[in-house]
């Protein structure tokens, strides 16, 4: 880490199962917390404007906080993280380091009210702290880190950029709420083939978006930004025509879609949108995921 030494701050940090990060450009913050006191909302926006600065910081995020694992972690604990940081944030930091102990450790810290006040640790063994969750958690931050080391050993900077070309990941979105879910692991698809993320919204001209409608696609293009994604709203009557369009159009390799929502009756009247699309498209791959409903 390069700092300053006339400009040094004491550090301080939150650790669970953490991720240690620490960036190239003397400030170390919580990078999640909201900031009351400063103009932005989320702390990771000043932690930005302070490298952008060139000053260095040093920093924790605990794992379940990576937006692109919000689904994964719900499903995993069932209980909705509501506080994320950009993935990319990870991979424009110099070294991250993983603060590594058993979830036997954690549950003792706990317990002697290291982590939390007294009267909250009967409540955080009981739900998020449950021995699963840290076992899960702790494998999930080893298994980040993991293919953060492997994306970094033994390639070079034509190679990365070979990659990038060739890769480009789309994400089909729609109304659904579950588009952010797809979105996410488009993210995720993208992150690992070292790819272009881009997400594509048809508008169809014969249907008027609702304001929670318009309100969730923004919600959508404000994700994909954050991923480091180009978003893509179009109009058309007929949304996989234009999928196929803006696939050939962009040099798509991967298309990432949600299961269809389609009756059986309507399968049988105007078939399978994925099978028209791997007909539209034979040579690029698609991925399928499955849309369940969102735990409450």
């Amino acid at each position: 880490m390069k700092q300053r030494e006339a400009q040094h701050l004491p550090e301080f940090c939150w650790v669970t199962h953490s991720l240690h990060v620490t960036y190239d450009i003397p400030s170390a913050l919580e990078v999640l917390s909201v900031n009351q006191r400063h103009e932005y909302e989320k702390r990771y926006r000043a932690v930005e404007q302070t490298l952008t600065a060139g000053i260095d910081v040093s920093s924790t995020v605990n794992i379940q906080h990576l937006e692109s694992l919000n689904d994964l972690v719900l499903h995993i604990s069932g209980v909705v993280v509501r506080e994320g940081i950009p993935d990319r944030l990870l991979d424009e930091a110099d070294e991250v380091v993983v603060v590594d102990v058993t979830p036997e450790t954690l549950e003792e810290r706990l317990i002697e009210g290291k982590i939390y006040a007294p009267e909250k640790i009967d409540q955080a063994l009981q739900n998020f702290f449950q021995r699963r969750n840290l076992i899960a958690l702790r494998e999930l931050a080893l298994r980040e880190v993991a293919d953060n080391i492997e994306e970094n050993n033994g390639t070079t900077v034509a190679e990365k950029r070979h990659c990038n070309i060739h890769e480009r990941v789309m994400v089909c979105l729609s109304t659904y709420p579950n588009s952010i879910r797809l979105l996410r692991r488009g993210a995720r698809i993208a992150s690992y083939m070292n790819a272009k993320l881009y997400a594509l919204f048809v508008d169809n001209l014969e249907q008027f978006l609702t304001k929670a409608e318009s309100l969730h696609v923004e919600t959508c293009e404000k994700l994909c930004r954050e991923f480091g994604g180009k978003f893509l709203r179009v109009e058309g009557h007929d949304p996989l025509s234009k999928i196929t369009e803006i696939a050939q159009r962009e040099r798509i390799t991967q298309i990432v879609v949600g299961e269809t929502h389609r009756s059986r009756w309507e399968l049988f009247i105007k078939g399978s949108v994925v099978q028209r699309l791997m007909r539209s498209l034979p040579d690029i791959d698609l991925h399928i995921i499955a849309t369940q409903q969102p735990l409450t």
